[in-house]
């Protein structure tokens, strides 16, 4: 960079310091504006992430369906394997699929799970649940039962099971006190209630109880498979993906949280484009502004320049001055505009710990540098068109006006 032009370009942004600071202040408001609704789609993104599948299982492993199969075909009448729906389908070899579902990029958690039906009977009070029965260190990495725990313990002993809040408002029930479950397996058994969770989810608080592992084999009828087994992943948006490298690495079934909440994920996408039009007009602001400003520096300037270019200087010589005034103007604003956006989302608390009605503002989702980069860029190809109008100004024309 020839060091007369950059001397040039700053004595010339220096000689209207009202001018360069008002330009300024409009491309770092452009940049905070970029900043805090990246950071506000990212956090909402997240907040609604958290709220919605937060306490479901991202990706569920099952065993194929056993679909019926053609067994021949005799004069246009085909006979067919009937699908038998007296087995129940379980992972029977479930063991070897835990590490490699665990070693899989992006998987944050795996919690082997037997599940079934029963219905709660405490007197004449009768209710239906579905029983999942998990391992004591597996209890919370899917749901947080631990942290929803409104009453008694999350331990799981062989005798103990977890219910919702609703359901113990339904039937009347508190920690301590006992309830008989009846398995969709025709085996019936009591158990002490050892605490009481609500997550929130209206079908979970009011149907869900948790047991241990193997007290659920015996519940169940189950003593060596599993039925499924749920896993995490980061981020929730990757389930897909990762389902699908699951099903090919295991021979499983799988499902993603994607597939059974499709509109809730075309609303997120919705979202984050809605988020990019917003941003990519902040930077046709900022490019109309620098170039606007640009324009009316290079009229007001004219026998400036026709002085210079009759002393012999070049038209890239003129291009590179102007070119250096918009990107300084652009950069500096840019890295005001990012700072000052940084102290201002400094105070917010993380999206994990908004309250009701709070603000979901992800600070770390607020692309600083990506604002900076983008608006010095902008700034780069705002000046190009006037530096290039600048270059072609005739030296005998602006000397004489």
């Amino acid at each position: 960079m020839n060091p007369y032009a950059v001397k040039l370009a700053t004595r010339h942004l220096l000689s209207h310091p009202g001018q360069t600071a008002l330009l300024m202040a409009g491309v770092a408001l452009g940049v905070g504006v970029f900043i805090f609704m990246s950071a506000l789609i990212g956090g909402l993104a997240t907040l609604l992430t958290l709220r919605t599948v937060g306490s479901i299982p991202h990706v569920v492993l099952e065993m194929p369906d056993r679909d019926p199969v053609i067994l021949s075909t005799v004069r246009g009448v085909q006979s067919v394997l009937q699908k038998d729906l007296s087995r129940r389908n379980q992972i029977a070899i479930w063991q070897p699929a835990i590490p490699i579902i665990e070693k899989t990029s992006g998987v944050t958690a795996v919690s082997p799970q037997i599940r079934g039906s029963a219905f709660v009977e405490r007197g004449q009070a009768v209710a239906p649940v579905g029983v999942i029965g998990v391992m004591q260190d597996k209890l919370s990495v899917i749901a947080d039962i631990r942290g929803a725990l409104s009453e008694g313990s999350s331990n799981l002993p062989p005798d103990g099971i977890l219910i919702g809040s609703r359901l113990a408002s339904d039937l009347g029930l508190r920690v301590g006190q006992v309830v008989r479950l009846n398995s969709d397996r025709g085996r019936s058994r009591s158990f002490r209630i050892g605490g009481i969770f609500s997550l929130g989810i209206a079908s979970a608080d009011r149907q869900a109880v948790y047991m241990n592992f193997t007290a659920a084999r015996a519940l169940f009828d189950l003593p060596t498979g599993i039925s499924r087994i749920e896993v995490k992943v980061e981020p929730a948006t990757d389930a897909a993906k990762i389902a699908t490298h699951l099903r090919r690495s295991t021979g499983l079934k799988t499902t993603a949280w994607t597939e059974d909440n499709s509109q809730l994920f075309e609303g997120l996408d919705a979202q984050a484009r809605t988020g990019t039009i917003i941003k990519a007009f902040s930077l046709i602001t900022i490019v109309v502004g620098i170039a606007s400003a640009m324009l009316l520096s290079i009229v007001r300037r004219q026998s400036e320049i026709g002085i210079m270019r009759a002393m012999g200087a070049s038209k890239s010589l003129v291009i590179s001055i102007f070119v250096l005034e918009g990107t300084l103007i652009g950069f500096i604003g840019a890295l005001v505009g990012a700072a000052c956006a940084w102290v201002a989302l400094l105070p917010l608390p993380p999206v994990t710990e908004i309250s009701s009605g709070g603000l979901p503002i992800d600070r770390q989702q607020g692309d600083f540098l990506l604002a900076i980069a983008l608006t010095t860029l902008a700034a780069i190809l705002a000046s190009i068109l006037p530096a290039r109008n600048a270059a072609q100004v005739d030296p005998v024309e602006a000397i004489g006006a």
